[in-house]
């Protein structure tokens, strides 16, 4: 039995993220890794916990990827001191620095009625900006601390669109942000916006891993809203993964069978079609707690992990 590896969480609260489920997935990873590629990042909780000599964090979302490339270049104690200089500027609350009964407020009911008019005004001011620069990408990064259930959204027009949270910069995420920087600064890493498609899968060999979690066909989470991804996405995601599987790039792909009464008839079928080049493995986990709203929480939803290598191969030294 090894010791039990302390993992790094994203400092971002993205939909999806994979931390809980890391004790699960890590393990199934390849032993040896080249170059490790996120081809979905989101908040990078799967890549930032990864040993790799390179790691490539892949997302659609260019400001995500932005921001993660402010972080990684700019200077940790800069980037605090701006941070701290933003929340200044538009008068956030810091209950780390004075406490709840500074702002009138109770730690139950949040930070949200003092944080409201103070939080409009700072993203009003970051949606109506035209230089994206650093101070831009930190200006992101506080309203993501600020808004409803610290995630990110933007609308139609590419405004952030979400209402202020109960949460303001603690000493938690302070820590989070801190950890992941360290992390980011110290790997080989690039942070590339490309949509699955159009990667350069060419220059990958049988020493590199490339690691799927794409949005989910059958979710119900904000990313999926607007029928952002369809059946011809998953379609052609199941192809990439197949021409991957071709070229001998190990790859494993997340994803649910089943969740809240739907079925992936797609992913079905194309296991069973495949049945001998892939293996499913089942992993434990609910999603009861996640910040997405469903109606039904008790029906199962049966998350999977699909890859295109036998078990003997996997990352039997990560310790549980």
């Amino acid at each position: 039995m090894h010791p039990k590896i302390k993992m790094i969480q994203s400092p971002l609260n993205y939909t999806g993220g994979k931390f809980k489920l890391l004790p699960q997935i890590l393990p199934l990873f390849p032993q040896k890794i080249n170059t490790f590629v996120d081809l979905f990042c989101g908040g990078c909780n799967v890549g930032i916990n990864v040993e790799a000599e390179k790691h490539v964090y892949n997302d659609i979302n260019l400001r995500l990827i932005y921001l993660f490339h402010t972080l990684k270049n700019l200077n940790k104690n800069i980037a605090f001191e701006m941070i701290y200089e933003v929340i200044d500027k538009y008068g956030l609350s810091l209950v780390s620095r004075h406490g709840y009964e500074y702002y009138g407020c109770e730690s139950g009911k949040g930070l949200g009625t003092y944080n409201k008019k103070r939080f409009l005004s700072l993203r009003e001011d970051f949606n109506r900006r035209e230089v994206d620069d650093y101070y831009y990408y930190i200006m992101l990064y506080v309203l993501i601390v600020y808004a409803f259930n610290n995630q990110i959204r933007f609308n139609s027009n590419g405004k952030f669109n979400l209402p202020v949270g109960k949460r303001d910069f603690n000493a938690k995420m302070a820590e989070k942000l801190s950890a992941f920087i360290d992390v980011i600064k110290n790997q080989d890493s690039r942070f590339t916006n490309n949509d699955f498609e159009n990667f350069d899968a060419f220059s990958l060999n049988s020493d590199d891993f490339v690691y799927i979690d794409p949005p989910y066909l059958i979710a119900c989470a904000a990313y999926n809203e607007q029928n952002a991804w369809n059946e011809d996405n998953e379609r052609s995601l199941l192809n990439f993964m197949d021409e991957l599987t071709d070229k001998k790039v190990k790859c494993a792909l997340s994803n649910v069978l089943h969740s809240k009464g739907k079925q992936n008839n797609i992913l079905s079928e194309w296991l069973e079609k495949n049945s001998s080049k892939y293996f499913v493995h089942r992993l434990n986990y609910s999603y009861a707690n996640s910040n997405y709203h469903t109606k039904d929480r008790t029906d199962s939803t049966e998350e999977i992990l699909v890859t295109n290598y036998e078990e003997d191969e996997i990352w039997n030294s990560f310790g549980a």
